[in-house]
């Protein structure tokens, strides 16, 4: 109703100027009847009124949906048939939508062909890459050893690249099922034994057995290689630990991983889940990608996990995944 008043009140300040311009008229060609002016200017008013009592009984809908915010871009598609200015309007705005979907539509089967290239160039690089391991796996030279690392850090970023393009389509590529924390968290260390042994770091797990969670093995395993290599990259002592803690609180189940590294300053913790963002410790390590706690973060919030992180600048870092009871 407001908006239909803001929208007449330049015809109704025309009408009441020419109904002043016209009573002046009379008035100095000398009609002196008031009475009659009245009438007439009471009968003009009553003419308007019925006319905007109308239009606004013609529009309504049109105007209400324009007063309130859009829940969808369909919402046009419920405004009543009525003057041709907004039969005119809802026609526009169909004409856009169809564009709109078509455009949207088009840059989904792009983004669809992107991702589909870089799955099948990651697994076309897998191939290599496990050829030259096969390679140097038996050789116990300093030059094939430094191989192997560097076969590692390849196959991890390839790994990177994969599950960011997975990312979008998550609900694709879940599995739910119940799993033994300390069995899982046991098989990813020992996955990254050669991590572990490079920069000597030594695991220690003290998780319970028979501690269960429900959660997607593979994305979970993601997760903690991510985390893991965090910890060991930023470990730059010798004979440093990383602990893996595994316990209940309350209802939940909660993982526990702390490391002995070189810490987060406080300045750079509100950020340190934001894509790309290396902080003050990405100058002094150029390796820092700033993908690895974004990812873990946008994982677990699929999963329906929470993570958490808290770290002392030159004390080491905590980073915590909490399990949701089961339903």
């Amino acid at each position: 109703m407001r908006l239909f008043w803001r929208d007449q009140r330049p015809y109704i300040i025309v009408y009441l100027l020419q109904l002043a311009v016209l009573t002046l008229v009379y008035w100095l060609d000398g009609y002196r009847h008031a009475a009659i002016s009245v009438y007439g200017a009471l009968l003009s008013t009553c003419i308007l009124a019925i006319f905007l009592i109308v239009r606004y009984w013609t529009n309504r809908s049109f105007y209400r949906l324009l007063e309130q915010m859009p829940d969808s871009l369909r919402s046009f598609a419920e405004m009543k048939p009525g003057s041709p200015l907004a039969d005119s309007l809802q026609r526009f705005l169909k004409a856009q939508y169809r564009l709109y979907l078509q455009e949207i539509g088009e840059q989904q089967s792009k983004i669809e062909g992107h991702r589909h290239f870089i799955n099948q160039w990651v697994h076309q690089m897998k191939t290599p890459l496990s050829v030259i391991h096969l390679m140097v796996q038996h050789e116990d030279d300093t030059q094939s050893v430094a191989i192997a690392d560097e076969l590692d850090r390849l196959r991890k970023g390839l790994e990177m690249v994969l599950y960011t393009a997975r990312l979008d389509t998550f609900e694709h590529d879940f599995v739910a099922e119940t799993l033994d924390l300390a069995v899982l968290v046991r098989s990813v260390t020992s996955a990254q034994k050669r991590l572990f042994i490079r920069r000597k770091v030594y695991p220690m797990i003290e998780i319970p057995e028979g501690l269960q969670v429900t959660t997607d093995e593979k994305w979970l395993s993601f997760v903690l290689t991510q985390l893991i290599t965090n910890a060991v990259k930023y470990t730059v002592k010798e004979r440093a630990n990383l602990y893996f803690h595994g316990f209940v609180r309350g209802r939940e189940t909660v993982l526990e991983i702390e490391d002995e590294g070189i810490g987060i300053p406080a300045s750079d913790l509100p950020r340190v889940f934001d894509a790309y963002f290396t902080g003050d410790n990405g100058r002094s390590f150029p390796e820092s990608t700033g993908m690895g706690l974004y990812l873990a973060k946008e994982i677990c919030t699929k999963l329906g996990h929470r993570l958490e992180l808290e770290s002392q600048y030159g004390a080491g870092t905590t980073v915590r995944i909490i399990f949701q009871p089961n339903p």
